[in-house]
């Protein structure tokens, strides 16, 4: 289990808590929205970026990956655009969850509410090499619904 260790931006509300897990079965960490000064009014089809307050040291050979809350997609069309986004190791800035509202109606984001997961993942980086020809498979080039629908 990697150790990611977290520190508050200035100005932020520390009495939220650090991310939370809110099952032992979860595999993503709640992250709330640090908004002390006030609320975001996400419009239809609008989108902002919504503050944590938190910075992060993610492990060498691991990201955190942002997913969007299920009951806030189902319930108030409420995404994240850039699903799953991808905050890496390296990075020491604050972490801002990207929200976009694909609902009908405004949508508020509160201080304190749960936005988003995440999930703690390893990661590989790869070697790139060119090559004369790529080895055959079945697929070959088929793309986009080349495998069918069933």
């Amino acid at each position: 289990m990697p150790l990611i260790k977290c520190r508050w931006a200035e100005g932020a509300d520390t009495t939220l808590g650090f991310p939370v897990y809110a099952s032992p079965g979860a595999a993503g960490a709640d992250l709330r929205a640090n908004l002390p000064d006030g609320p975001v009014i996400l419009e239809p089809l609008g989108r902002a970026l919504v503050s944590t307050g938190l910075h992060m040291e993610i492990p060498p050979g691991f990201e955190v990956q942002i997913r969007p809350r299920s009951g806030l997609a189902l319930k108030h069309g409420i995404t994240l655009p850039n699903s799953p986004g991808t905050i890496d190791s390296d990075y020491r800035g604050v972490v801002g969850v990207i929200m976009m509202n694909a609902g009908n109606a405004p949508f508020e984001v509160t201080h304190g509410m749960r936005i988003a997961q995440m999930v703690a993942a390893p990661v590989a980086q790869a070697t790139f090499r060119e090559v004369e020809a790529l080895g055959e498979t079945t697929r070959a080039s088929g793309g986009f619904g080349s495998t069918g629908v069933n």
